[in-house]
């Protein structure tokens, strides 16, 4: 087993329909997560999400690519080195 690390994941929401599928993956990535706060800046029409996670990097790898494939879908992650 991979030893886990802390992330910070930046997601970008750019099609407001995509809100629903995220929040869907997210829900059944709960039990990694640690924290999150979502900003939607209505003026853009844009949300902006920031999800603090402690996985593997495998988990990690795995939430994020889950994200980057839904359509309207920006994501990132930032992965500590210990």
């Amino acid at each position: 087993m991979d030893e886990k690390r802390i992330a910070v994941t930046a997601i970008v929401v750019d099609d407001p329909s995509a809100v629903s599928e995220v929040n869907s993956v997210l829900h059944e990535y709960n039990d990694i997560i640690i924290g999150r706060m979502g900003i939607p800046y209505r003026e853009r029409g844009i949300s902006l999400i920031s999800v603090a996670i402690d996985a593997s990097p495998d988990k990690i790898s795995s939430l994020t690519g889950r994200l980057g494939r839904i359509s309207g879908v920006s994501v990132k992650a930032a992965v500590s080195r210990k």
